[in-house]
């Protein structure tokens, strides 16, 4: 069951780092200070679909280092 669980949370990893970085890259630091100029604009398409996914991914990520924990 240990195995399972460290499979799930490194290809889980894997995945959320591929996402995040395949986002778009005018979301960035400077967006948050205001520099982004697009900050009211909703995602569309593939951003959409890659924040749904980044979201899961750092949920299945999350639950399996909690379940390896306490098994």
């Amino acid at each position: 069951m240990q195995n399972i669980l460290l499979y799930v949370q490194i290809g889980s990893a894997i995945l959320l780092i591929l996402t995040i970085l395949s986002q778009s890259k005018s979301a960035g630091l400077s967006a948050t200070f205001g520099g982004g100029g697009g900050a009211f604009t909703s995602k569309r398409g593939v951003d959409r679909i890659l924040e749904n996914a980044t979201i899961v991914f750092a949920i299945v990520f999350f639950g399996a280092a909690l379940a390896y924990i306490f098994i």
